[in-house]
């Protein structure tokens, strides 16, 4: 069975990724992680979230994805034992002392972190000897080239399908470290890429057009039936600062492809797929590398907005079922009289009109201004916890 491995950014999303369909989550702690600076994860929150996820039977990785330098290797050992401890699945990692310490500290499973560029067999059967079990390979690679490193190896091989594509090789970009003194290898990636630029000629502008120099997202459905066919271990989603919808939305689609083409083929409505893809996503997308080396049609030189194209109106907390009420945490406004979509772990997607709305304390409204806010609505079907409420187009 191939595994679903989904991002998460703080505790609510890991729940999020297990109940929407994702077989393994991969988290970042506040040490040694590529987004250390947005992680919401200390060690208590890694530990719920482990429990969380093996109540349900799936997996937990953390990321200790850093280069580090000698100042970033203080507390490795312990923390890498606090993960021990907590029955953590397995540790991502680029760094090969990080990589040591863990296997000879730690009885911790190591995989190794696309940002070691792996793209042949050899480069794997060298990590292999070191005691890495899994390899996040490199996202230059094509389905041809995954498929002849899957001829030459019996490790696990674990394949992004969807998410944000780095201009750089593996994401060892040092733009953003040049420019704002954030080094991405460290955690500090500010997107700089995705700035607007102007090309000049000493303090001449050569002409007024701005362009970006960032690449499209990676959006892989049609790839699943190959990937599958490879015998890839893992599908990989990216996107670990992504909101909850994101998250909920691109683990369901992606969950019901897998499912489908493991159980009827290939043919499968990829269309279909793409559509409630684009209610979460806010980039253009494309294949990335997976077809083929991609060419200026990969790439957003003049697309420098971000548009979401579906609105995310709240989250159900409670449910009152005799009542036929639900407590949803709203995220965004929306009007008594709208007519929504309540979007819930199981994948199904039911329509109704907002009839009655209210704050908890019984106050009327007729319109939902204030995020995070707890309001009662009505609830003429059966709905869950952890179901979402979005807007209708």
């Amino acid at each position: 069975m191939i595994e679903l491995l989904a991002p998460a950014g703080d505790l609510e999303k890991l729940k999020i990724a297990c109940l929407y369909g994702a077989d393994a989550v991969f988290v970042g702690g506040k040490s040694f992680s590529l987004r250390s600076r947005a992680s919401n994860f200390d060690l208590d929150d890694i530990k719920e979230g482990v429990d969380f996820a093996h109540r349900l039977g799936k997996k937990v990785y953390v990321t200790t994805n850093i280069i580090p330098h000698d100042e970033d290797l203080e507390g490795l050992v312990t923390y890498l034992k606090a993960l021990d401890e907590m029955k953590v699945d397995a540790i991502i990692c680029a760094s090969p002392i990080i990589i040591r310490t863990a296997l000879k500290e730690t009885s911790l499973d190591v995989h190794l972190s696309t940002q070691q560029s792996a793209t042949n067999s050899a480069a794997i059967r060298y990590w292999s000897s070191l005691g890495v079990k899994r390899i996040v390979l490199a996202r230059e690679l094509s389905t041809a080239d995954i498929g002849l490193v899957r001829e030459k190896t019996d490790l696990d091989l674990e394949v992004f399908i969807h998410g944000g594509m780095c201009m750089s090789i593996s994401g060892r970009c040092s733009l953003s470290d040049n420019l704002t003194t954030r080094d991405a290898n460290r955690g500090g990636c500010a997107h700089s890429c995705r700035w607007g630029y102007h090309l000049m000629n000493q303090d001449e502008p050569v002409s007024n057009h701005v362009f970006s120099m960032s690449s499209k997202d990676l959006a892989a459905l049609k790839a699943i039936p190959e990937l599958i066919r490879l015998g890839v271990a893992s599908l990989k989603i990216e996107g670990r600062m992504k909101s909850l919808h994101y998250i909920a939305t691109v683990v369901s689609v992606y969950r019901n492809v897998i499912d489908d083409v493991m159980s009827s083929g290939s043919n499968h409505d990829f269309d279909e797929a793409q559509k409630s893809l684009q209610m979460a996503e806010n980039r253009l997308t494309g294949d990335g590398f997976l077809e083929g080396f991609p060419g200026p049609q990969e790439q957003l030189y003049e697309h420098l907005g971000e548009h979401p194209s579906q609105r995310f109106l709240g989250i159900v907390r409670k449910v009152d079922r005799d009542r036929g009420l639900m407590i949803v945490e709203q995220r965004n406004r929306f009007f008594k009289g709208d007519k929504v979509e309540v979007f819930s772990p199981d994948g199904t997607r039911n329509t109704f009109v907002i009839d009655r709305l209210e704050t908890e304390e019984g106050t009327p409204l007729d319109v939902a201004r204030h995020p995070k806010e707890r309001l009662v609505i009505n609830m003429p079907f059966e709905v869950k916890p952890y179901a979402l409420i979005r807007g209708v187009s």
